[in-house]
């Protein structure tokens, strides 16, 4: 069966053995986050011919399922490896939306660019997360914060081993029923200061989303875990320890006048979805938003003498987490008894609001996929 979503024709090829009726709800009524996976996948292809030209034919829906690739694929010792990461967010009707996936769109052509891969036509990106969602769309839970996240990613499958931009590669979109991102209550976090390790570096691949950012912080994230943190800071330590990003997440500040201030992007900081979007809520809000260099001596001093008031990170799986502790085997900023603030609460059930249809969706971030 083909189907047609922004332009481009898909095949289906149902699964022959769906989860039941009965299997799906077990999984919805505790999803977690990452856990379990829709029934189907979206995947679409890339080669280039004898004559060097490229393009990207053979989009699907197939079963979800493992992926068969040649020892030699070239995602495997190369690294060429992106992703991009959104929600389908289910709405008091039934129907179901997504938020600003132009935007991410966007994004993966620019990560794209920076490992050298190929660009993906935006209706390509929107058609793959269209279909994907109209046959899972069952799997799309109705519960208070709860999503279907949808994970596009891009990988090169040539079997080569010379160092060069692979000419074979594949997109994919999987999808996940995701509860809370941390889990539980929303509560203040605790952040692990990497004084060690970091991120990335100028002129790398910092703002570009790619697995090897994420795999260089798991060392870091395992030290913060190991001393009861959820997540871990990175600091540019030639720049006056600036603060950067935790490891998967963007850093808010509220100013004692209420205004917000958030790491300017200077190449290493991953230009987030969530994040533009918290810029031009808190600015709808009637507040300022300054993107500027921040210091660690700054959050210590500002959280000290009371000119910080709140500090909170975002991102698209935990959307807005609170931030209560900075600590690492010296340091103590904060308090670990500290509550959620009343502007970081404010912007997140504004922005929530939004993504599930009972806030007025002003800017046109929401796209229908079912």
């Amino acid at each position: 069966m083909t189907q047609t979503a922004h332009g481009v024709e898909f095949t289906r090829q149902p699964s022959e053995n769906p989860k039941s009726a009965e299997e799906r709800a077990a999984i919805l009524a505790n999803p977690g986050f990452g856990n379990y996976f829709t029934d189907h996948t979206a995947i679409v292809d890339y080669s280039v011919d004898a004559d060097g030209n490229g393009g990207w034919h053979d989009a699907r829906i197939e079963p979800y399922g493992p992926i068969v690739l040649d020892p030699s694929a070239a995602v495997f010792h190369y690294g060429q490896e992106i992703f991009e990461g959104l929600k389908a967010y289910r709405h008091a009707d039934g129907s179901v939306w997504t938020f600003r996936p132009e935007a991410n769109a966007a994004r993966l052509n620019k990560s794209a660019r920076r490992l050298a891969l190929p660009e993906l036509p935006a209706e390509y990106f929107l058609g793959a997360i269209r279909e994907l969602v109209a046959v899972d769309k069952e799997w799309v839970p109705s519960g208070d914060g709860e999503a279907l996240y949808l994970r596009p990613f891009m990988i090169a499958t040539e079997a080569f081993l010379g160092v060069r931009a692979a000419r074979e590669v594949s997109f994919r979109v999987i999808a996940s029923p995701a509860g809370n991102y941390f889990g539980g209550e929303l509560k203040p976090v605790s952040i692990w200061i990497s004084r060690q390790y970091a991120r990335a570096g100028r002129g790398g691949t910092g703002d570009a989303k790619c697995g090897g950012n994420y795999a260089a912080s798991l060392i870091a994230q395992q030290e913060a875990e190991a001393n009861g943190c959820k997540q871990v800071l990175f600091l540019d330590q030639a720049n006056d320890n600036a603060v950067e990003e935790l490891g998967g997440m963007n850093v808010f500040f509220v100013m004692k006048d209420g205004s917000l201030a958030t790491p300017a992007l200077t190449g290493t900081i991953l230009e987030g979805v969530t994040r533009m979007s918290v810029i031009q809520v808190a600015k709808d809000m009637g507040r300022e938003v300054a993107e500027r260099k921040i210091t660690l001596d700054e959050w210590r001093d500002g959280v000290a003498s009371g000119e910080i008031t709140e500090v909170f990170a975002c991102g698209t799986a935990a959307v807005i987490t609170p931030i209560g502790v900075l600590k690492d085997a010296t340091e103590f900023i904060g308090s670990e008894d500290a509550k959620a603030g009343e502007v970081t609460m404010a912007i997140r059930e504004k922005l929530l609001g939004i993504q599930t249809g009972v806030e007025p969706d002003t800017h046109g971030w929401l796209t229908r996929l079912a």
